[in-house]
């Protein structure tokens, strides 16, 4: 399929790169905590990224879920 016959939609959900340039500390804490986490220090800085920007923009990322407090569960 060429490109310029996908529907514009076809992006909407499409995952993006990225390049980000870190001071050797910065970057050798992200993958202690990474490795503390079992997980790639990619996909650790794609998390706090994403966590910034919903944090930044909450009217555009609303969270997922509510937190629900023991004084408002129902019993």
């Amino acid at each position: 399929m060429r490109l310029e016959s996908m529907n514009k939609e076809t992006f909407i959900d499409m995952t993006k790169r990225t390049t980000i340039v870190l001071p050797d500390a910065v970057y050798e804490d992200l993958q202690i905590w990474a490795d503390e986490e079992g997980r790639a220090t990619a996909n650790l800085v794609a998390f706090l990224v994403e966590q910034a920007i919903r944090a930044k923009f909450p009217s555009k990322y609303p969270p997922a879920y509510r937190r629900v407090e023991a004084s408002d569960r129902q019993t």
